[in-house]
């Protein structure tokens, strides 16, 4: 886990506990030049918490190129989950084709991810936007995934328990509008248990604030089952504290709901009336389809109770809607599955020809993806490139004296030796044995002796290894690769029975060591 990855971590949450301003600033001051995709990120969550959820798309668009240039799968799959919990909530495209690929891509990266901050991250981003989706299923692997990935004393592990308990909690309110009263309790009594862990397992100098968070969620988890009357009164304490705490009227809304059910399941109808007249005066814009309706419908239910005709109607008319949305959640359910199924065929595709395309000793390219080079090359044959030939110099010696592991050791250092002085659209692939080759698009020779120049340092500077380099270099045009490729053994040859461990060009003879 890199410095500036860990810097990042503690940003994230500083922008999340009321430094959202000073955490953009200090993200700003590392995106001068293009800078990491996790800043990027502290960038993009900043903003969201700052009331420009809007600002935060572009954002999320230059931490995913980020992403894509450092290889970092968790980063990417965080970037494109992010992005699509920001369009859903901008109302820009809820169940659209690019949101939910731009999730399942996201699923599917980050299994990729072995650093742990971008692993957990990029998880949570990916739970949050199928939440957004209302697509319960898939949530709560991704957060049981972050908690496993967290240290056992890091106060976000009881934040993903306390999410796994906010998720049943919605599962359940949806269920109850489609009337599916015995599954729902199922899913109320689930997210009581992952609460009581989230307030076992608070940590940190937020921990009382989460426990209070936990606490009240899992009284609403006991408002439809065993204890109604002990349940309303957890609900309005930790209710009353955490709107002390200054929490959002959006965050708590959830809990109108089951309070008022479990005052009238505790034979308290009038005060059940009373918090659901409250809880409707007062739901904010931001509360969601899902607990507004929740709000209504108990509302609907209270008046029903009382012989209300009208509120009967309502109800039968909101019932209808709920099934509709219920229907449309599954529909996009099986849409996802359906892309998860091509997302795996794709990427096991592209891994499967990543694999042909590699050499396995070295994890560079192999020779038949340098011929495909190539012979790709070679149709725009107007093109100017150099190529070299590099063949390793005294490499017996290292497989006869100190074995083949050894050598297969030497050969990835020198490798990677000879990869670190190239740039992103150079190709440098292990032709076979201890011989290499490089493809350097629109370098002139002088460039590329220069560049043959640090190799031949690089190589010589690798830690207990005998062996150096002997370079070749030649330029042409495309169509004339072939005999370019040539001309650049030839050189490789004159340099070795110089003595070898330098680079020569072959038009001009100039040899550097």
């Amino acid at each position: 886990m890199s410095e500036i990855t860990q810097q990042a971590a503690r940003l994230l949450e500083l922008a999340q506990s009321g430094g959202a301003t000073a955490a953009l600033a200090t993200a700003d001051a590392y995106l001068t030049d293009g800078g990491p995709a996790c800043m990027h990120f502290v960038r993009a969550l900043a903003l969201t918490n700052l009331g420009d959820p809007q600002g935060s798309v572009p954002a999320l668009d230059l931490m995913a190129e980020a992403a894509v240039r450092e290889n970092s799968p968790g980063w990417l799959a965080c970037a494109l989950a992010t992005r699509a919990s920001v369009q859903l909530r901008l109302g820009e495209g809820e169940g659209e084709t690019g949101v939910l690929q731009d999730l399942v891509t996201a699923a599917t990266a980050v299994a990729g991810e072995t650093d742990p901050i971008a692993a957990v991250n990029g998880r949570v981003a990916v739970a949050i936007g199928y939440f957004e989706l209302r697509l319960y299923e898939l949530v709560g692997p991704h957060y049981d995934a972050a908690y496993e990935m967290s240290p056992a004393d890091n106060g976000n592990r009881a934040m993903w328990l306390y999410n796994q308990a906010e998720l049943h909690l919605f599962w359940a309110l949806e269920l109850y509008q489609i009337g599916q009263v015995a599954e729902a309790e199922s899913h109320t009594a689930e997210a009581e248990r992952y609460a009581l862990r989230a307030a076992d397992e608070a940590r940190g100098p937020d921990a009382q604030a989460w426990r209070d968070t936990a606490l009240l969620a899992a009284a609403c988890a006991r408002a439809d089952r065993d204890d109604p009357a002990g349940a309303a009164v957890d609900i309005e304490r930790y209710l009353a504290k955490l709107s002390e705490r200054g929490m959002s009227a959006a965050t708590l809304a959830y809990s109108r709901p089951f309070h008022a059910v479990a005052l009238r399941r505790s034979g308290r109808p009038d005060e059940a009336y009373a918090v659901m007249e409250h809880a409707i005066a007062t739901l904010p814009p931001d509360a969601g389809w899902l607990i507004t309706a929740a709000t209504h419908r108990t509302k609907a239910l209270l008046l029903a109770a009382r012989g209300s005709a009208e509120a009967e109607a309502a109800m039968a008319y909101g019932d209808t809607l709920a099934a509709a949305m219920w229907r449309h959640r599954l529909r996009m359910l099986q849409s996802v599955e359906v892309m998860k199924s091509l997302e795996l065929l794709r990427t096991q595709h592209e891994q499967a020809s990543r694999a042909a395309a590699l050499d396995a000793l070295t994890g560079i390219a192999n020779r038949g993806a340098f011929d495909r080079a190539v012979r790709q090359a070679q149709l725009r044959p107007a093109d100017k490139l150099t190529v070299m030939v590099v063949d390793t110099d005294k490499f017996k010696q290292i497989n006869d004296t100190a074995g083949h592991a050894a050598g297969d050791a030497a050969l990835r250092a020198i490798a990677d030796a000879l990869g670190a002085q190239l740039r992103e659209e150079d190709l440098l692939a292990r032709l076979g044995g201890d011989e290499f080759a490089v493809l350097l698009p629109g370098v002139g020779p002088a460039d590329a002796l220069r560049v043959a120049a640090r190799m031949v340092e690089a190589v010589r500077a690798i830690p207990d290894c005998p062996a150096t380099v002997s370079i070749g270099v030649a330029a042409a045009y495309a169509a004339d690769l072939p005999e370019a490729l040539r001309l650049a053994d030839e050189a490789m040859y004159r340099v070795k029975r110089r003595g070898g461990d330098g680079a020569g060009e072959w038009a001009e003879a100039a040899y550097a060591a």
